[in-house]
């Protein structure tokens, strides 16, 4: 956000906060008023008899509801689409759960980032992402879908706000380039300006938080890269927690020129697992072909669990969740926790 900006929308915001101050003072003295008129007993009315209590109002306690959204398999890796809520069983912290809301809605709609490695150790492998990365799209966004796409090498650079027009997504794809060189300064939280390397993790700490951070409903990144970091400014831990805050999935098709650069799956992995999204290896463009098409029948074929947590206390802790169907031989899909809300 350039400086000026960020003046203009604090002094905005303070003369909000005035405006709203002067007009809380009224509202406070004209309840304060009115309190101090029903508090005094009619002319005639009947009083209260002694000993007598009025009924208490019940206490109501603000719990937050927790969404899951769950992609199930078999042991063949088909995915499973007739379960009822009664096959889920949800823990926190080891603690069953009881399912408050379920449904297994395939039409709900999804807000995607697809951010794209444009390291050197890409440049063999680029032309076949942005092909693949444009039919994607194109088969997997619906009505009321939006994506936006983004690049990062030294730098990072968002090509495409969120945004329904094909169009504008498939040239936003099409002007990533492989960059070995400096770059200019990225606008954030986190200056890119001299970096050296690969910044991965502050590409995606970046798109949770500045971007999915503010949008509602189903929100997922699609990862194309190595899964190699050697310039970022966040350490992985961060990268993930940012998805984790915004209930961000992540899913990486790891792509790279194995033979010069190599790739890590382990960060892939951990990226995938932590936020409820999958890792896929690709070796080919056929592969590639197969990994978007994976992916795409996944964000379709999701189930929505949703519990009001047992733990009610408003720590900023994080909460380990586990989903399972018990007595049979399927896999659950889903985020491993998520952090309470604070204060």
């Amino acid at each position: 956000m350039h400086p000026n900006e960020a003046k203009r929308k604090k002094g905005d915001y303070t003369m909000h906060v005035r405006t709203y101050s002067g007009m809380l003072f009224a509202v406070v003295l004209v309840a304060t008023l009115v309190t101090w008129n029903a508090a005094a007993p009619a002319q005639g009315a009947q009083q209260q008899p002694q000993g007598q209590e009025k009924p208490q109002e019940p206490i109501r306690v603000n719990v937050t509801l927790v969404n899951l959204f769950a992609t199930v398999r078999d042991h063949n890796r088909r995915i499973v689409p007739n379960l009822t809520k009664d096959d889920f069983r949800v823990l926190e912290d080891g603690t069953e759960q009881k399912i408050a809301t379920f449904s297994h809605e395939t039409a709900l709609p999804i807000t995607l980032g697809l951010l794209i490695d444009t390291s050197g150790s890409e440049e063999a492998m680029l032309g076949a992402e942005q092909e693949a990365a444009s039919r994607f799209l194109q088969r997997v966004l619906r009505k009321g879908d939006e994506a936006m796409v983004m690049s990062f090498d030294l730098d990072v650079d968002l090509l495409a706000d969120f945004t329904d027009d094909r169009g504008i997504l498939e040239r936003a794809i099409h002007r990533a380039k492989i960059n070995t060189g400096g770059g200019g300064l990225t606008p954030g939280p986190i200056p890119q300006r001299g970096s050296k390397g690969t910044n991965l993790y502050d590409a995606v700490y970046l798109a949770c938080r500045e971007k999915l951070g503010s949008e509602a409903g189903r929100k997922a990144i699609v990862l194309l890269t190595d899964a190699e970091d050697n310039g970022s400014k966040v350490r992985l831990e961060e990268a993930i927690e940012a998805a984790q805050r915004t209930d961000t999935v992540i899913h990486v098709l790891l792509i790279g020129d194995r033979w010069h650069y190599g790739t890590d799956p382990g960060v892939g992995n951990k990226m995938a697992n932590e936020t409820g999204g999958r890792m896929i290896e690709v070796s080919s463009e056929k592969k590639l072909e197969e990994a978007f098409d994976q992916i795409s029948e996944e964000l379709r074929s999701q189930y929505t669990l949703g519990y009001y947590p047992s733990n009610a206390a408003r720590d900023g802790g994080f909460r380990k969740i586990k989903a399972e169907t018990p007595g049979k031989e399927l896999k659950v899909l889903t985020r491993r926790g998520y952090y309470a809300p604070k204060g």
